[in-house]
């Protein structure tokens, strides 16, 4: 068999393994309703009510992996029409660019995964463009409670609608942990309107205490799904940093300022787009001017200055110390870390 080459999985961090912001089973996250939250790198959870469900990295996996992602429901919802939850991937438009879809010429394409639920029955996913108004509802079958089992989805692509091409969403991947009516459509075709599951899929959020794990996940041109494609840690962390960057706030290459702020500046990895930026653990930021003093900050925020995909300066503020005229530099030992997000 000839080796593959190139992109073969479309999927960033499927085997879960990158996890810059750190959320575990171990400390579980409640999503709060309405916008994508996202848990392991390029995967985000979507719910449209608050405190129902907690999602994380776990170490309960199948064979050959280390991690999954994780959702467990606390409080049971009886979803109503407009009720939404879900994980889903979002697929960047340049690396999807030769599937083709939108033309004559679109490619068919195979999505697998290994899932494991408490639950069993018929659940859904779906595809969906940038504009969500094409979609292609799926559905698999989880046969035994709490194993491990792979699934694989063989999909004509579309042939009509705009599925970008450029650094925006190329096409969006969802699993559905319980999908309101306005959401769900019939499995097995395309459909000219916003569908993010399957009519008639198990809704995980329906049952409390309930668990969903999904790891190995692949997006592959063919109509076979193959093994999944392993990246090494080294090379999948670079292409998740694209999307998002965690680091810590005391890593800055040098600062100037006074008073009790800062304008430091951050090298970034060349990201998706131009980042916003946020304090994603709190702690101290410790800045030196390797002359006389260390001065410490606390910020409760950071504001961003300017910035392009590959630099960023910020202005912190809650430093004590500082000497006005000199520059000062990171030191490298805070405990606060600062989140630059370019997602999708």
């Amino acid at each position: 068999t000839a080796p593959r080459v190139g992109m073969v999985n479309r999927i960033i961090n499927g085997d879960m393994r990158i996890n810059q912001r750190g959320y575990t089973t171990a400390s579980p996250l409640n999503a709060g309703a309405g916008g994508f939250l996202y848990i392991t790198d390029r995967f985000s959870a979507y719910v449209s009510q608050t405190s129902k469900m907690t999602f994380g990295q776990s170490t309960v996996a199948p064979s050959g992996f280390i991690n999954s992602l994780n959702a467990t429901t606390t409080t049971a919802v009886s979803v109503a029409a407009g009720d939404l939850f879900m994980f889903n991937h979002p697929i960047e438009g340049l690396n999807v660019a030769d599937l083709g879809w939108g033309t004559a010429n679109a490619a068919t394409v195979t999505l697998s995964f290994w899932v494991r639920s408490s639950l069993t029955g018929t659940f859904g996913g779906a595809l969906l463009n940038s504009a969500n108004n094409r979609s292609y509802p799926f559905t698999y079958t989880i046969s035994s409670a709490n194993t491990w089992e792979q699934k694989s989805i063989t999909v004509a692509g579309d042939t009509i609608g705009t599925w970008l091409t450029t650094n925006g969403v190329g096409a969006n991947v969802s699993f559905g942990l319980g999908m309101g009516s306005t959401y769900s459509g019939t499995a097995g075709a395309w459909a000219g309107t916003q569908y993010w599951s399957a009519t008639g899929a198990t809704s995980v959020v329906g049952t409390s205490g309930a668990t969903f794990y999904i790891t190995g996940v692949q997006l592959e041109k063919g109509s076979t799904a193959t093994d999944f494609e392993y990246v090494d840690y080294g090379r999948q962390l670079q292409m998740c940093q694209r999307y998002s960057f965690v680091t810590n706030g005391s890593n800055a290459m040098f600062g100037s300022g006074g008073g009790a702020g800062l304008q430091l500046r951050y090298v970034l990895p060349e990201m998706r787009a131009t980042p916003t930026v946020l304090i994603h653990t709190a702690g101290t930021i410790t800045v030196t001017d390797d002359f006389a003093s260390n001065p410490v900050a606390n910020p409760a925020g950071a504001t961003l200055q300017n910035a392009n995909a590959k630099f960023a300066r910020l202005a912190i503020t809650g430093f004590t110390g500082l000497n006005t005229g000199r520059a000062y530099g990171g030191l490298g030992t805070g405990t606060a870390t600062i989140l630059f997000s370019a997602e999708l």
